[in-house]
């Protein structure tokens, strides 16, 4: 892409960032679900091993399945492994996919997620001014944080809308976003 102009460097360079950083965030909140599993089985072990529930374990149980499924989110897309309710996507041609991703990003998903964003701003900071935490007694502090996980899943699943675009784009370009990635892996042997 070096004998390209800085236009297509710049949407590679998008591209592969928004991409890059959803991979760390979806690969790290997968680790929430053994977290999960765990917080559960002893939930349950103590409920019916020794007759008693706690209230922050069931409220902790909710938090993390809510962070790693938001957390999610973006590392999906960015892996196209998103439910597609487009029957005719995979038999198009490459070059109609991008333009259908393209539009699909700059008038739906970005619209939508930034403005999403933008109002889980407001709830997360609403909740941060009034020092929110759970109505029940022996409940989690700090209810503001889960909403702070949900108004960063939002931006960078508009990243990663941006990101997409930005591929989408190169392809429309005429060049192959893939091709630099494919060559690194091929050079160090890893699988992508």
């Amino acid at each position: 892409m070096a004998e390209h102009g800085l236009l297509d460097r710049g949407l590679l360079g998008l591209s592969q960032s928004a991409s890059a950083l959803s991979r760390r965030v979806g690969t790290a909140a997968a680790w929430l679900y053994p977290l999960l599993v765990g917080v559960l089985v002893l939930n349950v072990g103590l409920r019916y091993g020794l007759g008693r529930g706690f209230i922050e374990l069931e409220e902790l149980q909710w938090h993390l399945f809510a962070a790693a499924f938001l957390l999610g989110f973006a590392y999906t897309y960015a892996e196209d492994e998103h439910v597609r309710v487009d029957l005719l996507h995979a038999r198009l041609s490459p070059r109609a996919q991008a333009w259908i991703e393209l539009l699909g990003c700059l008038l739906l998903l970005f619209p939508f997620s930034a403005f999403v964003t933008v109002s889980a701003w407001d709830f997360f900071a609403t909740s941060w001014a009034l020092g929110e935490r759970s109505p029940m007694p022996s409940g989690l502090p700090a209810r503001y944080v889960i909403k702070f996980v949900l108004f960063a899943a939002l931006a960078l699943l508009s990243l990663q809308a941006l990101g997409t675009a930005a591929r989408s784009a190169l392809v429309l370009r005429g060049h192959d976003p893939d091709a630099g990635e494919a060559r690194r892996a091929a050079a160090t042997g890893t699988v992508t």
